[in-house]
């Protein structure tokens, strides 16, 4: 990461971490090397100041806003469990007028609980405890291989979304069928849609 580099501290990473593509990864390893140190408190600031300076900056998937806001009106109760920090989701959601169909259910990054990221369950677990969902009769919909593992292991059924031939690969090799990924979430809208006007 960046700022262990920035800080000569790039030695305390290994080779695949100085260059992965992944921050939460690497946090979450880096966590479970050094776990409560006041570094790992640093990183995960830092990486929580650059979240909500990109949520400002964030477009939506195409077809996201309009879903939300159906599923909502059909009687849905939403939840986002998220790997990033979640006073930028919040931040985001807000900036587009989305917050109050997911608050107060907003579960993210902690730097205390860095062991409980995705793809480990805890996260959706605690949305569904404190929702009194059922793990069997809710759905997460999610754009990696981790929440794909996550939701297998909380006994979710996943529907995924890939935004590319790369993202759909890791899911598929996370176990998650291809019938079961999207490339466009319109069909979905279509049929959330349907069933608020049968």
């Amino acid at each position: 990461m960046k700022r262990l580099v920035d800080q000569g501290r790039d030695g305390l990473l290994t080779e695949e971490e100085r260059f992965s593509p992944d921050p939460h990864g690497v946090l979450s390893t880096f966590a479970a090397r050094h776990p409560g140190s006041d570094l790992l408190t640093d990183l995960e600031a830092h990486l929580t100041k650059h979240e909500l300076q990109a949520a400002r900056r964030a477009w939506p998937t195409a077809h996201v806003d309009p879903l939300i806001q159906t599923w909502v009106a059909v009687g849905a109760r939403l939840a986002i469990v998220t790997n990033n920090s979640a006073r930028a989701v919040a931040e985001y959601l807000r900036d587009r007028e989305l917050f109050s169909c997911f608050a107060p259910h907003i579960y993210g990054r902690t730097a205390q609980e860095m062991h409980f990221l995705k793809p480990h369950p805890e996260t959706l677990n605690r949305a569904l405890r404190a929702m009194g969902a059922a793990p069997e009769a809710s759905l997460m919909i999610g754009d990696s291989d981790s929440d794909a593992t996550a939701a297998r292991a909380a006994g979710v059924p996943f529907l995924g979304y890939a935004s590319s031939v790369r993202a759909a690969l890791r899911m598929r090799g996370a176990g998650v069928p291809e019938r079961d990924i999207l490339g466009s979430l319109e069909p979905l809208l279509d049929a959330v849609r349907a069933a608020k006007h049968p």
